[in-house]
Parts: C-alpha cells; sequence; structure tokens
C-alpha cells in the first residue's frame, strides 16, 4: 500500500512539466503559510505573560464573556 507522500509523488510524475513552476509556486505558498502560522501563534504565547497585568483584572472580567 502506497503512502500519501508515494501517492502525491506518482501524481507529480504524472503531471504535465508546463505546470512545474505553478505546482513549486504552490508548495512555497504552502511552506510559507506554516510558517506564518507558527510565527504568529509564537508571538501570542510570547505576548500572553505580558500582557496577563492588562488582561486578568477584575475591572475587565464583563470582557470574558463575549
Amino acid at each position: 500500500m502506497a503512502t500519501p507522500r508515494d501517492q502525491l509523488l506518482e501524481r507529480l510524475a504524472a503531471f504535465p512539466r508546463k505546470y512545474a513552476a505553478e505546482v513549486e509556486d504552490f508548495v512555497d505558498f504552502l511552506s510559507q503559510r506554516d510558517t506564518d502560522r507558527q510565527l504568529t501563534r509564537a508571538a501570542a504565547a510570547a505576548s500572553g505573560p505580558a500582557f496577563a497585568k492588562v488582561w486578568d483584572n477584575p475591572e475587565d472580567d464583563v470582557y470574558d464573556s463575549l
């Protein structure tokens, strides 16, 4: 049984050569999007402690339910 990676490679091998640049661009796009999402999550996690004093106070508890 072929793995999903093997199946994808087989499909790419059969794909017309004229689309190679587009396929490469799309793979690059997916890779960059993943990197961007990881950086966004890391920045959000890193900023949590810095904003804890601002976010965690009795005056703003009403906003927690929004």
